[in-house]
C-alpha cells in the first residue's frame, strides 16, 4: 500500500499543475477532485455487499491490476474529458480497494497492535507524500509527465504482487454464503447498517465528524495550487517546496506517533490531532507569504498522523469486522456526496469571489468541527469506546 501510495504522489502534483495551466480555472482543477467522490457514490451502494462476502485479498489484488492498466492508458489519451473518464473508472476500482483493505488490515493485525500498525502505516504514507512529489519534480524536469504516470501504474503492479505474498485470510461467518447480488440482498445489507447505526449513535457521531473534517480539508486542498499561485503569487518551485515541507512535518509527526504509540492514548491522539490540524489550516488561510504558509503546512502535516492514527484505531476497535465492508461503503456514499458539495462550493466560489475568503471560511469551519469532536471524545461516559485491550465486537 505504501508503494502504490508513492506512485500516486508522484503524479498527483503534476496533474493538478497541468490542468491549471491548461484551463486557468479553479473550477477545472476542482473537476479532478470531484471524479472520485462521484464514482464512489455510484459504486458504494453495492460494493460493500461484495466485499463482505468475497475473498478480500483477491479483491485487493484484482483492483490493483485494474488500476495499473487504467493509469498506464492515460498518457495515450489526447482529451481532458477522456482523462476524466479514465479517472472515473480508476476511482471505481479504488472504491472497492479501500474498504477491502480496511477489513483485511483489521483481520490480520491483532487488537493490541492496531494503534502501532496505524502509526507505521501513517509514517509510510507520509514518506510517500514527501518523496513522491520530489521524484515527480525531477521526472518533469528531465523527462515528461508520462513517465510519472507510468511509474504510478507500475507501483500498482508491485502492490498486487506483494499482496499475493500475504496470508489469504477470510473472515468466515455463518452468513458468508456467496449469493447472487440482487435488490433484496442490498436492502437487507442497508437495513443491517442502519440498525447498527441506530444502536451505536456515539460511534456514528465520531465517525461522521471525522469524515466531515476530512471532507472540508479535501475541499481546501483542491484549491491549494490556485491559492498559492494566484493569491500568494508563489512559483511552481515554491509550491513544490511547500508540499515537501508538509511531507517533512508528516514524517516527523508519524515517527513521533510510532515511537510513542504505547504512551499516547487514542483519546490523546484524536484530540491533539484534530485541534492542531485545524490550527494549521487556519494559519494557511490567513497567510500572506511563503513562510507563513510553510508554518501552517508543517503544523497540519505533523499532527495529521495523530488524528489519522487515533481515528482509525477507534474505528477498527468499535466496528464489527463482518460488517466493515458494508459500513465503510455505505457511510462512504454520504461522505462522497458531502465531498462533492464542498469541492464545488470552494472551487466555484473561488471563480466568483476572492478565494481567500472561501479558504478562511472553510478553515474556521474545520476549527469548529475539531472542537465538537474533542467534546465527544472527552465525554466521561464514553470511555469504554477507547479501551485498547478489549476484543472487538464480532457483530452488532
Amino acid at each position: 500500500m505504501g508503494i502504490s501510495t508513492l506512485g500516486d504522489f508522484i503524479y498527483l502534483v503534476a496533474i493538478n499543475v497541468f490542468v491549471l495551466k491548461l484551463t486557468g480555472s479553479a473550477a477545472a482543477v476542482a473537476g479532478l477532485w470531484i471524479i472520485g467522490p462521484v464514482a464512489s457514490m455510484i459504486t458504494k451502494f453495492w460494493s460493500g455487499s461484495i466485499i463482505d462476502r468475497l475473498n478480500i485479498r483477491r479483491i485487493m489484488i484484482g483492483t490493483d491490476i485494474i488500476r495499473a492498466a487504467l493509469v498506464a492508458l492515460i498518457p495515450f489519451l489526447n482529451s481532458l474529458w477522456l482523462i476524466y473518464v479514465c479517472l472515473f473508472f480508476l476511482s471505481i476500482s479504488k472504491a472497492f480497494f479501500e474498504p477491502a483493505a480496511i477489513t483485511y488490515i483489521t483481520n490480520i493485525v491483532p487488537v493490541k497492535g492496531r494503534k502501532k500498525f496505524n502509526a507505521f502505516r501513517s509514517l509510510i504514507t507520509s514518506s510517500a507524500f514527501l518523496i513522491g512529489p520530489a521524484i515527480s519534480g525531477v521526472l518533469l524536469f528531465i523527462s515528461s509527465v508520462h513517465i510519472s504516470i507510468w511509474i504510478n501504474a507500475s507501483s500498482f503492479l508491485v502492490s498486487a504482487i506483494m499482496l499475493y505474498l500475504l496470508p489469504d485470510i477470510n473472515h468466515d461467518h455463518s452468513d458468508r454464503t456467496i449469493r447472487k447480488l440482487n435488490m433484496g440482498v442490498l436492502r437487507n445489507d442497508w437495513k443491517e447498517v442502519f440498525t447498527f447505526s441506530r444502536d451505536n449513535h456515539y460511534i456514528v457521531k465520531v465517525y461522521f465528524l471525522a469524515q466531515f473534517f476530512m471532507i472540508v480539508a479535501l475541499g481546501m486542498d483542491a484549491q491549494e495550487v490556485v491559492f498559492t499561485q494566484k493569491v500568494l503569487n508563489l512559483s511552481e518551485t515554491e509550491y513544490g517546496l511547500l508540499i515537501s515541507l508538509t511531507g517533512v512535518g508528516s514524517i516527523v509527526g508519524a515517527t513521533t506517533v510510532s515511537l510513542a504509540a504505547k504512551r499516547l492514548s487514542v483519546k490523546t491522539l484524536m484530540c491533539l490531532g484534530y485541534f492542531m490540524v485545524s490550527v494549521g489550516y487556519v494559519v494557511y488561510a490567513f497567510s500572506f507569504s511563503f513562510w507563513t504558509v510553510a508554518i501552517g503546512f508543517i503544523i497540519l502535516g505533523f499532527f495529521n498522523s495523530f488524528s489519522g492514527t487515533g481515528f482509525m484505531t477507534f474505528y477498527q476497535n468499535n466496528v464489527p469486522i463482518n460488517m466493515m465492508g458494508r459500513i465503510s461503503s455505505i457511510y462512504g456514499i454520504f461522505q462522497s456526496f458531502l465531498q462533492i458539495i464542498f469541492i464545488l462550493l470552494i472551487g466555484f466560489t473561488g471563480d466568483m469571489i476572492p478565494i481567500r475568503y472561501s479558504i478562511i471560511a472553510a478553515s474556521t469551519f474545520m476549527a469548529v468541527i475539531s472542537i465538537l469532536q474533542i467534546r465527544l471524545v472527552l465525554m466521561p461516559s464514553k470511555s469504554e469506546y477507547f479501551e485498547e485491550e478489549v476484543e472487538l465486537k464480532s457483530t452488532s
